[in-house]
């Protein structure tokens, strides 16, 4: 197969550190800066604000059926809720989180999947294991959904709710699992496979050997993923089965998250920053916020 050239994003907003966990929602865009521990609202054309101080480092974001924003806190392994001006704790992480929690996909019921970095000894951060997809009830009641996952980065659900894909960043894979109405996985299986089946635990051995490392996802209407790679030099849009179709290039910069928003979900919307491994986000603002017209609006959730 020939691929087509990269498409060509515009670039909306730019001086951040690291940008993570975009989500549209009513004619905005809201993503987190890790490192200057802030949530960013943006409109359409990337005019943005800070709107929420989160002091342990925010980084998953999605939306209760209230509207109210959800929030990962990275390093206390919290799940918090925006009301009315105020961050209020909805489940505590810690004992099912291994390292930092990170991406987050909330369902129609307000209920979460969150994932975390598998970093057991902070003194080693280069060194993970497998870790814990968790489960947070909407009471705030918290189990694994899903055990023994590599990184788990990227998470969306299907638009009948009945599938739960996840990306595993330094397996470089993609898995799905059947999802159940009450939030259960099972029937764990491979979607795209971008290593040969190879898993690392050591960050730097896996950038410099995995062809891809697949970070944040979103869905689109024909049943493929927009998926961003923390190696690359951009997005790729992907069929299940792992073939490459489309791609958008952010030049010297890799995409890290991403998502379809827009009045008809035709917009795509990409966090970008140098490589993985190559700066120090939190000491440099190279973080870059970008957009690019697509033919296919997203679907699903988030």
């Amino acid at each position: 197969m020939t691929e087509r050239p990269g498409r060509e994003p515009t670039l909306l907003a730019e001086g951040f550190h690291f940008l993570e966990g975009p989500r549209w929602r009513e004619g905005r865009l809201y993503a987190s800066d890790f490192y200057d521990r802030h949530v960013w609202s943006f409109t359409p054309d990337g005019t943005g604000e800070r709107i929420i101080e989160v002091p342990g480092q925010p980084s998953g974001l999605g939306f209760d059926p209230q509207g109210r924003l959800l929030v990962v806190s990275m390093l206390d392994q919290r799940l918090l809720r925006w009301e009315e001006g105020t961050l209020l704790e909805a489940a505590d992480l810690s004992g099912l989180a291994i390292g930092p929690a990170n991406d987050m996909v909330v369902d129609e019921a307000g209920g979460a999947y969150v994932g975390s970095f598998g970093v057991p000894d902070p003194s080693r951060p280069s060194r993970i294991v497998a870790t814990n997809l968790v489960r947070v009830e909407p009471d705030g009641s918290t189990w694994p959904a899903a055990t023994g996952v590599v990184f788990p980065n990227g998470v969306v659900i299907t638009p009948d709710g009945r599938t739960l894909l996840v990306a595993e960043t330094f397996a470089a894979r993609i898995t799905a699992f059947d999802r159940a109405p009450d939030g259960s996985l099972s029937g764990r299986r491979v979607w795209a496979d971008f290593g040969g089946g190879t898993e690392f635990y050591d960050l730097e051995e896996a950038t410099e050997r995995q062809p891809v490392l697949p970070d944040g996802m979103t869905l689109d209407a024909e049943g493929c993923l927009w998926v961003a790679d923390a190696k690359g030099k951009g997005a790729m849009r992907v069929r299940e089965g792992g073939e490459v179709i489309d791609r958008v290039d952010t030049g010297d910069l890799s995409v890290f998250a991403l998502t379809l928003g827009g009045v008809d979900r035709r917009t795509l919307f990409l966090c970008a920053a140098p490589p993985f491994g190559t700066t120090d986000p939190a000491a440099v603002r190279l973080s870059a916020l970008f957009s690019c017209a697509v033919d296919v609006p997203g679907a699903g959730r988030p």
